[in-house]
């Protein structure tokens, strides 16, 4: 959860020339219509790519890194797009390499999107201060506070910007797409689902923060990024954004460690999140797992299980 990856040297999809798969899914640096990608890397997994690129963001005022696995079918078709976020201190590249994802993204003919966590090299004040609140900590939300509303645009860059630089740039169904994440991220998966009804066709979650105003970490961010005032803090909590949902039926799947020390914190609150479904008769199954922690070993064990869950819906 706490590793941080090192970034690679640059390469420009349009100049880069080693991998004929690259050209032969027309990648291409595009005018200030749409956003340009520049790649990181490209390495090959089952029979697809494995790639990480860069572009400039106008919601987060700054250059943001994506990884993205690409199929094989990606080179003659347009497949549906599963979008992962991650958690707390993470960066794009910790799914990709620790959840061993891409041999059921290659089986079942879907692209799986992994952005970063935050915005990066703002130098705004204190955003380097602590772990769980500024870099590696942008809890998928639209900051309203002064000091963090410019560069703090993670809810739009993930239900807006990026969507459109994928579909811009990638082989893509444009309309069909689901969510997921893990903690901080399972929390920011629940709430864009919940807050843009019909955009995605399903969304699950890995011991996500499930009712953060009544948790110490999204009390803190919470209170950090949208001020003291609690009730804008409803439209980014789960628990509080169901019970409002006037969408189509979501099929919430969540699947939680009993051993995550996180659980026993008090900081994830899973319970709550079923008793608010329950009382708006949204469907939920919640899989307490015997003996899983937090870590990536869980959603490796539990990963293939949530990518067919949402083909379900991404193929119907």
């Amino acid at each position: 959860m706490f590793q941080i990856f090192c970034r690679t040297a640059l390469k420009t999809v349009c100049n880069f020339t080693p991998f004929p798969f690259v050209n032969r899914l027309k990648f291409r640096c595009v005018s200030s219509m749409a956003s340009t990608v520049t790649e990181i890397s490209s390495t090959k997994s089952f029979r697809g790519w494995q790639k990480f690129f860069k572009h400039e963001s106008a919601e987060l005022k700054c250059s943001m890194n994506f990884g993205i696995y690409l199929p094989l079918e990606a080179e003659t078709e347009k497949l549906p797009v599963l979008y992962w976020l991650s958690g707390l201190t993470c960066t794009e590249t910790n799914f990709a390499m620790k959840a061993g994802a891409q041999g059921m993204a290659a089986e079942s003919k879907v692209i799986i999107v992994m952005p970063d966590t935050s915005p990066r090299g703002c130098n705004i004040e204190g955003e380097e201060d602590g772990w769980d609140f500024g870099t590696g900590a942008g809890f998928y939300i639209d900051a309203t506070e002064d000091k963090w509303k410019t560069n703090y645009r993670m809810f739009s860059y993930i239900t807006k910007e990026l969507p459109n630089v994928i579909n811009e740039n990638f082989s893509t169904k444009p309309d069909v797409m689901s969510i997921f994440g893990h903690s901080m991220g399972g929390h920011g998966a629940l709430v864009c689902a919940l807050k843009n009804p019909g955009q995605y066709r399903s969304v699950s979650a890995f011991a996500p923060i499930c009712n953060p105003m009544q948790c110490p970490w999204g009390q803190k961010a919470f209170t950090g990024y949208l001020g003291s005032d609690q009730e804008t803090w409803k439209e980014y909590d789960s628990c509080e954004l169901v019970k409002g949902y006037k969408g189509p039926p979501l099929d919430i799947l969540i699947d939680q460690g009993k051993a995550d020390n996180f659980l026993t914190a008090s900081q994830l609150l899973p319970d709550n999140m079923v008793a608010a479904c329950a009382s708006s008769k949204m469907p939920v199954t919640l899989r307490m797992q015997e003996g899983y922690d937090h870590s990536y070993y869980f959603i490796a064990t539990f990963v293939n299980d949530h990518i067919k869950h949402h083909m379900r819906y991404l193929n119907a």
